[in-house]
Parts: structure tokens; C-alpha cells; sequence
């Protein structure tokens, strides 16, 4: 089911092939579209600002469905006065510097021309260290002794909670991603402050906790040690996922958990029977934004839904659901539907 994505993650380490010549600073960088990811994951390079610059080199990372909201970035800042690089994966080409492979697996290729880009060459090839040992010990051939194979079968069946430290913040959405986009799974990233949200949110209802199990992303600081122990009250299992291999690189370390991230991803959606590639209606609405099409339905097949209930039907103190007038009423409100 998930043998294209499985390979395609076997070759991504040392699979960039864009330029890795640095441009002149300061370096700024904003991302829409499929390079949004990637510009927040920049943030763990120093001296790369994650906004605009008005000297220096203003990267912008897009894809064409966010090509309006690039333009407009790209033009803002030759207005104020920096250099412009523009990152994509299409576009017309006048607007294109770099060009990179579009998908579920872009961030990669965007972060390391960023890497590159901002004379961050050291980092850029640790991050090529930590992904080629992850492919070694998560590729298919890796066996009973696979870490994401082992995490995807925990998942399995639930929702995730996604935390991180302030200073890897990236990572919750970028999982939440990679299990949507490839695993075919909602997981909840809590972003901010997350005492008050673990703290308070299973007290009113703690059958939520059943099932439930919390990722912890990259490095634990002192809130999310306190998360962590209040977590273990209230939710079925709690996992620390810890930077996947020895690196002083923040950047290289990020990278490295999100292609973990990645390989975790495919194997839920094998664990599910899943193709874990992009669903069509995805490519469709991309086009849409893209303005590249504008008559065919955004709408994913799925079985027909199961019959609405309404409060009526749980009103059993005063029989009023087994009346014939809130029978009649329910129906009538269906078919106006």
C-alpha cells in the first residue's frame, strides 16, 4: 500500500540537488503554501529571521497555490529594499530561483536550500548525517527492531497529542501534518503555554484520556517535564521523542524528527491499509488556489453518513422523543436539510 512513499523516503537523504552557494545577509525568510513548514523549521538556524528584512537576501518558500500571497511578500520586500530569492516547487519563470520537488516530502528539499542558502552548510549536512542513520533503521529491510514501525503501531486507532518546547515549536504542526497528509490521521498539536490546556482539559470529561497517548517533540524543558508528569495522570500513555541521533545542530535535529515523523506517518497508513500518498481532492484544491482549475467539485469520496440523531432521541424522562409530533419533526427537518 505505502511501497511508493517507503521508497521516496529511502532516497530522500543526500537527495537534494539545488544550489549550495550562501547569499549575502542579513537573511529573512517567510513561507506559504507547502514551504510554510520549512520557513518555521528555519527559525533553529542563527541569524535567520523569521519575517522580513529590508537589507540583505528575503527568501520566500511557496508553492503555487500560495503564489498570490508570495507575490505580494517577494514585492514587499524589493520595495524595502533587500534582495529577493524565491524558493518553489512551480510558477511561472520569472518567479522562480529555485526550483524544488513538490509533495508531502517538500519541506526537505525547501529547508536544506535554505540551509544552503543562508551559509548554514554545516548544518544542512548534519541533518544529512541524522536522516541517512534514520533511513538505515527505519527503512522497510530494518526489520522487528524499526522505531517508527513500533511507534506507528501505538498510534493506531487514536489521536495524538502534540507538544513541544517553545524553541521547536515547528514540530507539533509538522507532524500533525505528515499524519494527516500521509498517515491519514488527526492529531491535536497544543501550541503556547500547555499547563492550563493539560491540566484542565480531561477534567469535565476523563473518559477523554482513554486511548489517548501525548508526543513529546525534541527537547524537554521545565514545563514540559510538568506536562509530562500531569499527562501520566490523565492520559493512557505519554512518549518523549528525543532529537534521533547525537547532534550539537538544533536545525539538523528538527529535520531529523520531522523525517522520523515521516517514516512513522507511512507505516500508520500501511497499519490502516491505506495508500499513504496525496488523495486526488488535495492536487484539486492546490490547483483551485493555484487558479489552474475552477469547475470540478473539492470533494472527497467517503461512505454515505449514518443517520442524524437529534437531542429528541435521548429525551426519555418525559417521552416526548417517542411522540408521534417529535417523530414527525425530525423527519421533516432531514428532508429540509
Amino acid at each position: 500500500m505505502s511501497t511508493d512513499v517507503l521508497a521516496l523516503l529511502s532516497r530522500l537523504p543526500g537527495s537534494y540537488a539545488g544550489p549550495q552557494r550562501p547569499e549575502p545577509g542579513p537573511h529573512a525568510v517567510v513561507g506559504v503554501g507547502e514551504g510554510t513548514l520549512a520557513a518555521q523549521l528555519a527559525s533553529a538556524l542563527p541569524g535567520v529571521a523569521g519575517n522580513f528584512t529590508r537589507t540583505g537576501t528575503q527568501f520566500v518558500l511557496f508553492s503555487p497555490d500560495g503564489q498570490d500571497a508570495a507575490r505580494t511578500y517577494a514585492e514587499l520586500a524589493e520595495v524595502a529594499g533587500a534582495a529577493v530569492r524565491r524558493v518553489t516547487t512551480g510558477g511561472a519563470a520569472g518567479e522562480v530561483d529555485v526550483l524544488v520537488p513538490g509533495g508531502a516530502l517538500s519541506t526537505y528539499h525547501f529547508a536544506q536550500a535554505l540551509a544552503y542558502a543562508t551559509g548554514h552548510a554545516g548544518d544542512a549536512q548534519e541533518a544529512e548525517r541524522l536522516l541517512a542513520d534514520l533511513a538505515r533503521r527505519c527503512g522497510p529491510e530494518a526489520g522487528d527492531d524499526n522505531p517508527a514501525r513500533t511507534l506507528a503501531w501505538s498510534l493506531w486507532g487514536r489521536a495524538p497529542l502534540l507538544l513541544a518546547a517553545p524553541d521547536a515549536e515547528a514540530l507539533p504542526q509538522a507532524w500533525q501534518q505528515l499524519l494527516a497528509r500521509i498517515g491519514k490521521t488527526l492529531a491535536v498539536p497544543l501550541s503556547g503555554d500547555p499547563l492550563p490546556v493539560v491540566t484542565g482539559a480531561f477534567e469535565a470529561q476523563h473518559e477523554h484520556g482513554d486511548g489517548r497517548i501525548a508526543l513529546l517533540l525534541g527537547d524537554l524543558d521545565p514545563a514540559l517535564e510538568l506536562s509530562r508528569e500531569v499527562l501520566e495522570t490523565r492520559i493512557d500513555e505519554v512518549v518523549h521523542l528525543p532529537v534521533p541521533g547525537d547532534t550539537e545542530s538544533a536545525y539538523a535535529g528538527q529535520l531529523a524528527l520531522w523525517y522520523f515523523g515521516a517514516w512513522v506517518a507511512a507505516y500508520l497508513a500501511e497499519r490502516y491499509g491505506l495508500q499513504a500518498g496525496d488523495l486526488s481532492v488535495l492536487a484539486r484544491a492546490q490547483a483551485v488556489l493555484a487558479g489552474e482549475e475552477t469547475e470540478e467539485h473539492l470533494r472527497a469520496e467517503r461512505e454515505a453518513p449514518a443517520p442524524r440523531r437529534t437531542v429528541l432521541d435521548d429525551w426519555d424522562d418525559t417521552g416526548a422523543a417517542d411522540s408521534p409530533e417529535a417523530g414527525d419533526w425530525e423527519a421533516d427537518d432531514r428532508e429540509e436539510d
